[in-house]
């Protein structure tokens, strides 16, 4: 099973990036996808999940409004559009696949994301 986030880097206050995670090794549309993101010292955390049919997603409240996250389980790639980014965004992004009906769940290896002027 390979899960690998894509899309990192640098960008300025307000600014955008997409991240993408792409997923090989399973029947990807039975598998749940979600975001976490992580800061030194911190613990992970989610910042949106999106179910197996990409027909239900939640956002947290810390970034609702201003991030998305879809699904394309032709390619399966699970992705996460970030808007007007902020100070405080900044983290190493993790995307993670659970199946829906099993415990198997899988990690990426994090991608950086930095705000910063």
């Amino acid at each position: 099973v390979s899960v690998v986030e894509s899309g990192g880097g640098l960008v300025e206050p307000g600014g955008s990036l997409t991240l993408s995670c792409k997923c090989s090794g399973v029947p990807f549309d039975e598998y749940h996808a979600s975001w976490h993101r992580q800061t030194p010292g911190k613990e992970r955390e989610l910042v949106a999940f999106i179910t197996g049919d990409g027909n239900n997603a939640r956002i947290v409240d810390s970034v609702k409004g201003r991030f998305t996250i879809s699904r394309d389980n032709v390619r399966d790639l699970v992705s996460l559009e970030m808007n007007s980014l902020k100070p405080e965004d900044p983290a190493v992004y993790y995307c993670n696949i659970h199946g829906m009906s099993s415990n198997q769940a899988f990690w990426g290896q994090g991608t950086q994301v930095t705000v910063s002027s």
